[in-house]
């Protein structure tokens, strides 16, 4: 990677330095500076992870608690991490900017990882070890030792939040996007900003797990600790070389007004004409050429037309007087684009039963492992939670596999010379996360199987005569079918969302994924509520339980969500198709993220 080559003492216009003066290009932004929120970035992802990916075998095995209790621990932190991004987001937007929101998160998640490494030293923090060959129960964690868990968690949780929803715009924010050199390298940012998201996961699924399996928590939890305080060094380092863009309000404030609006004027009758409604153009004086700058004007729809009431124009309009209260008059354009969010909304929905299946990859698919036959070459035991480097791995296998073969098949095939459609992205990664989870069921059927011939159902810790690589094709298919779902999502939802709501698609695609790990605590929970007295399908000691018909029933709603999907999608028009149909020409958009 190299800087930008200097283009003399011009400057920016919508960027300024950390002094508050008009940024140089010369001396700000570029590949030096985003260098250093890349290395940020791989020291969160890597604390995040070296957290999170083998935290179930730390809850059932030393903080001795079930596996349907571990495994929605677990979820409900994933999920909580990427719900708080919407707040990160929010914050971000309107009152600190992206800049102090990383930092200030980033010393957030320092401290709950310092915790959580405390708590691991601290031998009354954690209950005690089980006693082999006795029939005494193991103690379980009690709820002090709990609280102080779930206190490092959430903390942790809280600067993930609001670190992950800063970071990949303020990389953008380095880069300027009327400069034709500088848009390119914003693209290639962003595909170096997906590899070093791996490096840091892939870092963290085997050096670190390896290490806290190994040579004990507090080891792998303290390095977490550093790895990331490191990675709040590097980032404040690059202070004097960063651009800083203004803050521009959260697009949560927009949609929120527009229904308030339409809400306090819903007696109101329609007018039959759409054009005597409150658009842009009527905005007066300066603001009228403001909003036409940052406003992309948007044909009437008839759908959800309660929210035409937002732009009704009161009885009594004096110039310049209603357009300061936005929270009773609208434009028509503001209530346009909440209606473009509200058409995304059936995908978005489709889209979380994916995230669910992907759950069960770092909860009971690393319980499976744990009881399977793990050696290399007789000496070398492969740590349970690393299995997950084959769900690494299978993503940074399908990227270049994608771009290589299926973009000019499908350039030929299609007649699309983008490849698929990001709708299309969706799909086959909807359509993997079926595979793997009937691949999952078979697997645990030939692993009960196997349990039962060898005689090891009684005890949970003994180790059964299979190879754990018959794991591998769950992972591979939940993997494979990230690097779809993952990047068609990113893709549809700035593609879709309105140019003034760019902000938001990364929060609503991450809240996807927080919703996704929320349904998987929820299903478990009802699943061992209803199971767990007579035969229970998730059991403490697994080879005792029906995990596979657990997974079965994830197989059968996750087809029966690709169907609905299927739906949404034939449903959805593209925005510039849309737009196309109603004769107006789409303006330049923001670069899409590509991996």
């Amino acid at each position: 990677m190299s800087l930008p080559e200097a283009q003399g003492d011009k400057t920016l216009p919508d960027a300024w330095d950390y002094k508050g003066r008009p940024a140089d290009r010369s001396r700000t932004g570029g590949w030096t500076s985003a260098a250093m929120i890349l290395g940020g970035e791989a020291c969160e992802r890597l604390t995040t992870l070296g957290v999170a990916v083998n935290l179930v075998t730390y809850l059932t095995g030393t903080m001795h608690l079930g596996n349907a209790t571990s495994a929605n621990i677990v979820t409900n932190f994933f999920g909580t991490s990427f719900m708080l991004c919407l707040l990160g987001g929010f914050v971000a937007d309107t009152f600190l900017g992206r800049y102090l929101t990383i930092a200030i998160f980033a010393t957030i998640q320092a401290t709950g990882v310092t915790i959580l490494a405390i708590s691991t030293i601290i031998p009354s923090l954690r209950p005690p070890k089980c006693t082999p060959n006795t029939d005494q129960l193991c103690a379980p964690a009690t709820a002090t030792q709990l609280t102080v868990l779930y206190a490092a968690l959430y903390t942790l949780a809280l600067g993930t939040g609001g670190l992950k929803s800063s970071v990949s715009g303020f990389g953008s924010d380095q880069f300027d996007e009327s400069d034709p050199k500088e848009r390119s390298q914003m693209i290639n940012f962003f595909n170096w900003f997906f590899f070093f998201i791996s490096i840091g996961s892939l870092a963290a699924v085997t050096v670190l797990v390896y290490i806290q399996d190994n040579l004990g928590r507090p080891w792998g939890y303290g390095i977490c600790a550093c790895a990331i305080v490191i990675g709040l060094v590097v980032f404040v380092s690059g202070t004097r070389r960063y651009r800083f863009k203004k803050l521009v309000g959260s697009p949560l404030t927009q949609i929120a007004s527009v229904y308030v609006a339409a809400w306090r004027k819903r007696r109101s009758d329609l007018p039959s004409d759409p054009s005597l409604l409150f658009n842009v153009d009527d905005l007066p004086g300066d603001g009228n050429a403001m909003k036409k700058k940052k406003k992309q004007k948007l044909p009437h729809s008839k759908q959800f037309r309660f929210l035409d009431k937002a732009a009704i124009r009161p009885s009594e309009m004096p110039d310049g007087t209603a357009v300061a209260n936005k929270w009773y008059l609208s434009t028509l354009t503001d209530v346009e684009e909440v209606k473009l969010v509200l058409r995304m909304l059936p995908v978005w929905a489709t889209t979380i039963m994916f995230w669910t299946v992907y759950a069960q990859m770092t909860t009971f698919s690393v319980s499976q492992a744990t009881t399977m036959d793990r050696h290399i070459g007789g000496s070398f035991q492969i740590p349970a939670a690393s299995l997950t480097a084959f769900f690494v791995g299978s993503i940074l296998l399908t990227v270049p596999f994608y771009d290589r073969v299926i973009v000019p098949s499908a350039q030929r095939l299609l007649k699309n010379p983008h490849g698929l459609t990001p709708l299309q992205r969706i799909g086959v990664g909807l359509a993997l996360s079926v595979l793997a989870m009937l691949a999952a069921a078979l697997t645990e059927i030939k692993r009960l199987r196997a349990a039962q011939t060898h005689g090891v159902t009684g005890d949970p810790n003994d180790a059964i005569p299979m190879s754990v690589f018959w794991l591998v094709p769950q992972f591979f298919f939940v993997g494979s079918g990230e690097a779809f779902t993952y990047i068609g999502q990113l893709d549809f939802f700035l593609r879709e969302c309105p140019k003034g709501m760019k902000t938001m698609s990364t929060g609503l695609f991450l809240s996807t994924l927080s919703l996704g790990f929320f349904v998987s605590s929820l299903l478990v929970t009802i699943v061992h509520k209803v199971t767990g007295h007579k035969k229970p399908w998730l059991a403490d000691n697994l080879n005792r339980g029906k995990l596979s018909d657990f997974y079965w029933l994830l197989a059968i709603l996750s087809a029966l969500n690709f169907l609905i999907f299927l739906v949404c999608a034939k449903w959805y028009v593209y925005k510039d198709k849309r737009l196309a149909e109603e004769g107006i020409e789409l303006e330049d958009e923001e670069p899409t993220c590509h991996a």
